[in-house]
């Protein structure tokens, strides 16, 4: 019998390619929804590329307070973020080979989104269902894990019976890979290598949402990673 391999992760808003390499590996993706939210960092935003090469931010607002978790935040929707980032894709990406891919995101524009949560998770699955990952979902929040830090991750594998961790390399410098030893968890250090493929608007920029791969080249992005 296979064992089972559990990724986890804060559920971002349309990830970056290595993002969705994790989910691949994995048979369980934990989406980690109770911990606290982070401002400026990739929770509730992320980047594509405009005309003339420079970075271009999608950042969906929020109303928010120190120290809330992830799964309390609420979506700030007195401002038009849907549309507005519907339409700067438009702007950057009509000229894109397939930029018709966008209408597989026709959720995230037109849901009505309360809680951050909901709009990020759907993001990630929409990505999931192009790129074809065939893990399992699950919120860290519905099995009720009380423990921080390294030991929240250990209880979150043992719960779900996972015999294997996958973890993205930074956290070399803060996991107790000790903690995994004792119960019999394998940490698997993600090994990715970001593709280099045509992109509009000179000059490669890796790193960017997930999505600037798939209106560049449609169906084939699922290949790519």
């Amino acid at each position: 019998m296979k064992d089972i391999a559990v990724s986890i992760h804060q559920p971002q808003y349309l990830p970056y390619l290595g993002y969705i390499h994790k989910m691949k590996l994995a048979d369980v993706f934990v989406f980690l929804d109770d911990v606290q939210f982070k401002k400026n960092e990739w929770q509730n935003r992320n980047r594509v590329k405009g005309t003339n090469g420079q970075i271009i931010w999608l950042t969906i607002p929020v109303l928010h307070n120190f120290g809330q978790k992830i799964n309390e935040v609420v979506i700030k929707n007195s401002i038009p973020w849907q549309k507005q980032h519907r339409n700067t894709l438009k702007t950057y990406y009509s000229k894109a080979q397939h930029f018709h891919m966008i209408e597989k995101f026709n959720k995230l524009w037109s849901e009505q989104y309360e809680k951050l949560v909901d709009a990020n998770i759907d993001s990630v699955k929409i990505l999931a269902e192009i790129f074809e990952v065939k893990s399992k979902f699950i919120l860290s929040s519905s099995l009720r894990i009380e423990k921080t830090k390294t030991e929240r991750l250990v209880a979150i594998c043992k719960e779900l019976g996972g015999k294997i961790y996958i973890s993205g390399v930074g956290a070399r410098e803060y996991l107790d890979e000790s903690a995994f030893a004792r119960e019999g968890i394998e940490i698997v250090w993600q090994k990715f290598e970001h593709p280099v493929y045509p992109q509009l608007h000179g000059e490669f920029i890796p790193n960017l949402s997930a999505i600037d791969l798939v209106l560049n080249v449609g169906e084939k992005a699922k290949d790519m990673i």
